[in-house]
């Protein structure tokens, strides 16, 4: 396109729900300015506005002013108002993939009820993007995506098409200079169609013969009264502005066309923009809270109430995931807010975890009733057979000198008793006549959380005893007939609770494909396999040993021959950045030394062993900003790791515990290599991408190689189970895992790292993170890549451990398990109820084509997009289904 310049003017506003304040601050300005945009609308037909591709600005905005909902309905339906596809602007690489797909669906039906989502995968502010949102995307119907953030330095026009891992793409209109290119224009009226023209001019050999895509809007903005006015006054001999919505322009564009650049995977580049990468690592009880509810959400409630409910607990899960989305925000569980919107969000999270197990509880419950009340359940939220190790108190006969436990078929698994209770529980002295005063604490039948068994008054003795059990039976039991009983007692009496004998217990259990088993105690002891040894400072079970050095690192090293050396060395360096990006001051200290060590041994096998290793530091204080230094005063800083080896596992599990003091600093876990890697893999959203040990730069922004991981990270041999989103990098024979990270600003107008300021300088004294913060992960040394050395098994079951409880049911009930369903050939990411069938998500998480089998109790099944529309049926024989998969390829079916 040459001459005169052809503009398509989107008039939008970037709405950060929460951010430098919290959300129902900035509610009350976004109510505002809908209120100006829908009069401006109704006004002049010509007006056009884009919603930001977020329903939840309408919510937020119809939860006040839920009058207007039909005025918004007439918008969309006419044009003006572009609303949608996604329920909030997310970050993408610190949710699971299912999040994401949730996030999607629920903003597309809520669109639907205004009248139509834009269909555009709109992401404009996310910091990168992940690999498979080409597919969720396509598999959704979207043929376009609209972006900013993490594009390469080969693209240079305002198009690309992304394609997927499994080879799906979209195409993408890049918003090269950000949403708000067009904003700077209207800032004086009066020079408006000179700068219009400008702008078209410029960007115009960008577009080629495409008219220029001029974005008017920014953060929390909206748009001028006189746009409409100012647009239709331009001279169009000198530059030819129309005014439409970001639907309207970027799907008038061929999306088959084959002269676009390729970019595939993920999207982390500095070429062109800052990803601030930073908040992979602030405030990480946020992400820790976040993936905990997820599991519990996704892994535990859904699935078994799906498979063992008899009712489908719809509305509690609806509220535990209308809580993870909206915490899912781009300025939320990121963390790069101010104190007040991190403790929002902590809470919102934190009650999608509550309901996501309270719908768990309940149909864990309805199974107990089913299994002898001195019995167990054991609960598997996998589809494959598990065998996992749960720990309960148990009622155990106190002759019984070891135990063991008793599957359904007669099958006997071992168990190891951790510690027994003492037959007297309480016992206190009271004046006979208060004797009536005890019997209030007695309700029901129920004292100090047990049940009454029977009970005696002995006037001779002076004695009332109870006896308590975890259940009370049949007999009957009537309080009024005790106070009869000591009603006119005289004298000193002693009150005694006896409660039969239990056992904490620890034993091996193995249970169906997303299913249950009853286990019962039974005496004797049963062999172990790959028992656990511990010998001083060593544990191994012939998978694995591991030894803990002078230094307070560990050995560990694998039945293969992989050795892993100096495992756990805890690296601190000081930080001068923010909330967004690490930066380290000119002057560092780097401290990997520890002031002592201490190790214990705990539990020595045979199921599981422990090692705990304390080491003290001496971490400066702060950073001391005139001199670019960190201080010369320091705090202690400690770190408590418990190493823990399970008979069977091939890998060596660690709960860290660090109590810091210190300010503007960073903690590293650092984990040798067993050979040489000039690349590593890390689990995301619904794939495993490869990554190198370097990052492109080329914006303001210094490309630093920290990269996120969610269920895995792994190079060289050692890899790295993880319970929630981390950063983690490699380094020349190491990974290095942040497990601390304190800052004390949103973001700073002066960083070492980064050109211009991320947001406002505001403190955020809550994210120095001063106190205790506690971080699990798990360490497996193999032989081969990640697919050889059994990454994605071991952090399946890693992350998703055995539920058990203590059985309700009848002493006579018979012992009893459900199977589910199983999965084989790909890895299941959900599964729930929808329109009176059972809906699945599969995902072929593997570089190789592979069929995914699923058996179960169906008939028939059928193919689905993301966001339920029906595909092709899938053939059923002998209760199993075969499908077929790409690699990486994301399939959701229905089976009935």
């Amino acid at each position: 396109m040459t001459g005169i310049p052809h503009v398509r003017l989107v008039p939008h506003t970037h709405w950060d729900r929460e951010w430098y304040e919290p959300f129902q601050r900035f509610r009350l300005r976004l109510v505002d300015l809908l209120d100006e945009v829908l009069d401006r609308a109704e006004a002049d037909p010509r007006f056009r506005f884009t919603l930001d591709g977020q329903m939840a600005a309408v919510d937020d905005y119809l939860e006040v002013r839920g009058e207007n909902r039909d005025r918004i309905a007439a918008l969309v339906a006419n044009g003006q108002l572009a609303v949608g596809p996604w329920q909030i602007l997310l970050d993408e690489f610190l949710l699971s993939g299912e999040n994401i797909v949730r996030n999607l669906e629920l903003g597309w039906a809520r669109a639907g009820d205004l009248g139509g989502a834009m269909p555009v995968g709109y992401l404009p502010d996310m910091f990168g993007h992940t690999a498979q949102m080409p597919q969720i995307l396509s598999a959704a119907g979207f043929e376009h995506a609209c972006l900013w953030r993490g594009v390469p330095s080969g693209v240079d026009g305002h198009a690309f098409r992304w394609t997927a891992p499994d080879g799906s793409s979209v195409r993408v209109e890049y918003l090269a200079g950000g949403y708000g290119n067009a904003a700077y224009v209207f800032a004086d009226t009066e020079r408006f169609a000179e700068r219009m023209a400008d702008l078209g001019r410029r960007l115009q050999p960008s577009f080629g013969d495409d008219p220029v895509l001029a974005m008017y809007g920014t953060d929390h903005s909206a748009p001028v009264g006189s746009l409409v006015k100012l647009v239709a006054g331009l001279d169009p001999e000198s530059v030819d502005v129309s005014i439409t919505t970001l639907g309207e322009y970027v799907t008038a564009r061929d999306a088959d066309d084959p002269a676009l650049p390729v970019i595939k995977g993920e999207l982390r580049s500095h070429a062109a923009a800052n990803i601030l990468p930073g908040v992979l690592s602030v405030r990480p009880h946020l992400k820790q809270a976040m993936a905990r509810a997820e599991r519990l959400v996704e892994r535990y409630a859904e699935p078994l109430a799906a498979l063992w409910s008899a009712e489908w607990p719809q509305r509690f899960l609806d509220m535990a995931w209308w809580r993870l989305v909206d915490a899912s925000g781009h300025d939320s569980v990121t963390g790069c807010g101010v104190d007040e919107t991190a403790t929002q969000v902590f809470a919102r999270v934190s009650e999608a975890g509550q309901l996501g197990q309270a719908v768990q509880d309940r149909v864990v419950g309805r199974l107990a009733r089913s299994v002898s009340r001195d019995a167990m359940i054991a609960v598997n939220p996998s589809p494959a057979v598990r065998r996992d190790l749960v720990t309960l108190d148990l009622e155990i006969p106190a002759d019984w000198t070891d135990v063991s436990v008793e599957l359904p078929d007669g099958r006997r698994l071992p168990a190891q008793i951790e510690a027994r209770s003492g037959r007297l529980l309480h016992s206190e002295t009271l004046a006979g006549p208060a004797l009536p005063s005890f019997l209030p604490r007695i309700h029901g039948r129920e004292l100090f959380g047990l049940e009454v068994t029977g009970w005696t008054c002995d006037p001779d003795r002076r004695l009332l005893e109870f006896s308590l059990a975890r259940h009370g039976g049949d007999a009957p039991f009537d309080v009024e007939a005790v106070r009869t009983a000591v009603t006119g007692a005289e004298g000193e009496w002693t009150v005694q609770l006896l409660q039969a004998e239990r056992r904490t217990v620890t034993s091996l259990v193995e249970a169906p494909p997303l299913g249950w088993t009853s286990l019962r105690p039974v005496p004797g002891a049963t062999e172990v396999e790959h028992a656990v040894r511990t010998e001083g400072r060593t544990l191994t079970n012939g998978l694995v040993t591991v030894t803990v050095l002078d230094d307070g690192t560990l050995r560990i090293a694998s039945a293969d021959g992989t050795v892993l050396d100096g495992v756990g060395r805890i690296v601190d360096g000081g930080d001068r950045g923010d909330s967004y990006n690490y930066a380290p001051p000119g002057r560092d200290t780097v401290l990997d030394v520890p002031r002592s060590v201490e190790v214990d041994t705990g539990v020595d096998g045979p199921l599981y062993g422990t090692l705990t290793v304390v080491r003290t530091y001496d971490w400066p204080a702060a950073v001391d900003w005139a001199a670019d230094a960190r201080t010369a005063d320091v705090r202690t800083g400690t770190v408590l790791m418990d190493v823990e080896l399970r008979a069977g596992e091939p890998f060596v599990r660690f709960d860290l515990m660090l109590e810091n003091a210190s300010l503007d600093h960073r903690v590293r876990f650092h984990v040798p290599l067993a050979r040489p890697a000039s690349a590593s893999h890390a689990e995301g959203q619904f794939a495993v991408v490869e990554r190198g040990r370097t990052a492109e730069g080329g914006f303001s922004e210094y490309p630093i190689p920290t990269f996120p991981a969610h269920g895995f990270a792994d190079a060289g041999g050692a890899g790295l189970l993880l319970t929630q989103a981390c950063e983690y990098e490699l380094l020349e024979g190491e990974l290095a895992l942040t497990v601390l990270r304190s800052t004390g600003q949103l973001s700073r107008n002066v960083h070492p790292y980064r050109e211009e300021p991320a947001g406002p300088q505001i403190p955020t004294p809550e994210a120095q993170m001063v106190g205790t913060t506690t971080v699990q992960l798990a360490v497996l040394p193999h032989a081969g890549d990640w697919c050889d050395g059994g990454l994605l098994d071991a952090a399946e079951r890693y992350r998703h451990p055995l539920h058990a409880a203590l059985g309700t049911g009848p002493l006579d009930s018979a012992p009893a398990s459900g199977e589910g369903i199983s999965v084989q050939g790909a890895v299941l990411t959900s599964l729930r109820r929808r329109d009176d069938a059972l809906e699945l998500r599969l995902v072929a998480q593997s570089p190789d084509a592979s069929t995914a089998v699923v058996r179960g109790p169906f008939t028939s099944a059928r193919r689905f997009d993301l966001l339920g529309r029906p595909e092709a049926s899938v053939p059923v024989e002998d209760g199993a289904l075969r499908l077929p998969l790409r690699p990486w390829e994301i399939a959701t079916v229905r089976v009935s």
